[in-house]
């Protein structure tokens, strides 16, 4: 079936309120918002944007008669490629499809579909007195669909954990159009341990296992407080050390930020108002639960971090709170000011080490960035050793792009001999899938097996993952 009779066959099956197959449509899905993207966009042959699973699942049969490769997307904010058609093909935007079938407050958890936007999320859930932790940093846009897909963690990983510890059941559509249920036909149970875990092989799966269209998810009793923490270090090495000795001291705040000096040093030069302190490093602990406790956890960590730290700082008032808070808010956006010409790349943006292994692993990123000649700005989710490197250059440059892709490719090498990994959160997807074997080794194979199993005809986010 060629690309006309496809564009007719589904506009036949859908409407043509359903789907999109202009030239400038398609334009816009050709990319997310990974660097790779930007260097080659990749057109799909149409969009379509299906509303209920009776839907999905006529594309995917006419898609597997066909040999024609599925995308499943939501709302393109990732930043590895993971939702873009590299070689044509359908993209499915589910992000349109966000309904919140159920909040099932009686028993913790919430039914919804994949398009339901993070916030929208929390803010019916706060109704309950309930909330969904995993907090990505892009709450006002990413999609739940896309969060279970790529196993989304973010600022509070520290203590609620990534999304996959949410997930109690999944409905999907198989490549085949067979549809099947995990976690339970019937269940409402949190505890589930009948047959395999498939729930959990298609949380992270990155749409290349089958598609998403209904999510059963646990939510937790929202805190009734909160603190923040600022420490103030003058030497690197003991801002990782802080952070095991507020560990062993028995605390678990719910995120720990680290802005090393490049990252302070961006925030100052963006925003000079907030006048961070000049240092090596700065820590943010935030602590959560109820009032009491709060206190006591904040009082032992301005004690235990004041024994390394230049400054501790501690607040449970709301405006003090979001403007300790502010730098670390607006670290992302102000890295690409680093340079008048510059913008900020993501690529090589996710990396996990071990946390003993963090300030070894930011001092080597900095001797990358100096051996390339390119700035990078570093900053992450300390607490679960999750680095965000944030290279800046001109896109322009075709000298700089070529520095730039050897230096994220040194910083993936760097990640896994420090023995971590080349993604903490953001996903594999195009990116990053040549580092599967590197890092995995036999696993991988076993991976490609199980891939083959749910998607013999490989027509599912192929080029993605693995």
């Amino acid at each position: 079936m060629d690309k006309s009779a496809l564009q007719k066959e589904l506009v036949k099956m859908l409407g043509k309120d359903k789907v999109l197959y202009d030239e400038l449509d398609l334009m816009y899905y050709s990319y997310d918002s990974s660097f790779l993207t930007k260097l080659e966009p990749a057109n799909p042959w149409a969009v379509v944007l299906p509303r209920s699973t009776e839907e999905v699942q006529k594309i995917m049969k006419l898609a597997f008669d066909n040999n024609i490769d599925i995308i499943p997307r939501g709302a393109g904010t990732g930043e590895t490629g993971g939702c873009v058609a590299l070689k044509g093909g359908i993209v499915l935007d589910l992000s349109t499809w966000d309904e919140i079938v159920e909040v099932d407050a009686k028993n913790m958890q919430v039914i919804l579909r994949p398009g339901v936007i993070h916030a929208d999320l929390n803010k019916e859930l706060a109704k309950y007195n309930l909330f969904f932790p995993p907090d990505p940093g892009s709450s006002q846009m990413c999609t739940i669909g896309g969060m279970v897909a790529n196993n989304a963690s973010g600022l509070r990983a520290v203590k609620y954990g990534c999304t996959e510890q949410y997930i109690l059941g999944l409905e999907i559509v198989l490549a085949n159009g067979d549809i099947i249920t995990t976690g339970g036909m019937k269940a409402r149970c949190i505890k589930n341990v009948s047959g395999l875990n498939l729930t959990k092989l298609m949380v992270g799966s990155e749409g290349i296992l089958g598609v998403i269209t209904q999510i059963r998810l646990r939510c937790w009793p929202r805190p009734k407080a909160r603190g923040i923490a600022m420490a103030v270090f003058d030497n690197l090495d003991d801002a990782p050390a802080t952070v095991l000795d507020v560990y062993q001291s028995g605390i678990l705040p719910s995120g720990i930020e680290i802005l090393d000096s490049s990252a302070i040093q961006a925030v100052n030069q963006f925003k000079p108002e907030i006048n961070l302190p000049d240092a090596e490093a700065i820590l943010l602990f935030e602590v959560d639960g109820n009032p009491p406790s709060v206190k006591y956890d904040g009082q032992v960590i301005k004690e235990v971090a004041g024994k390394r730290a230049r400054n501790v700082e501690w607040s449970t008032e709301e405006k003090r709170m979001a403007e300790l808070w502010e730098g670390r808010s607006i670290t992302a956006t102000a890295a690409a000011r680093v340079r008048k010409d510059g913008s900020r790349i993501f690529a090589g943006e996710d990396i996990s080490v071990p946390l003993a292994k963090v300030a070894d692993t930011l001092r080597a990123i900095r001797a990358l960035g100096d051996k390339y000649g390119i700035k990078v700005v570093n900053y992450g989710h300390i607490g679960d050793g999750n680095v965000h490197t944030a290279p800046v250059i001109n896109p322009e440059n075709p000298e700089e792009v070529e520095k730039v892709l050897q230096l994220v490719h040194d910083i993936h090498l760097l990640a896994i001999e420090m023995e971590g990994t080349t993604t903490g959160e953001h996903g594999v997807g195009a990116v990053r899938r040549k580092y599967a074997e590197l890092e995995h080794g036999q696993a991988w194979q076993y991976m490609k097996e199980i891939k083959k199993a749910f998607d013999p005809k490989g027509i599912m986010n192929p080029g993605k993952l693995i």
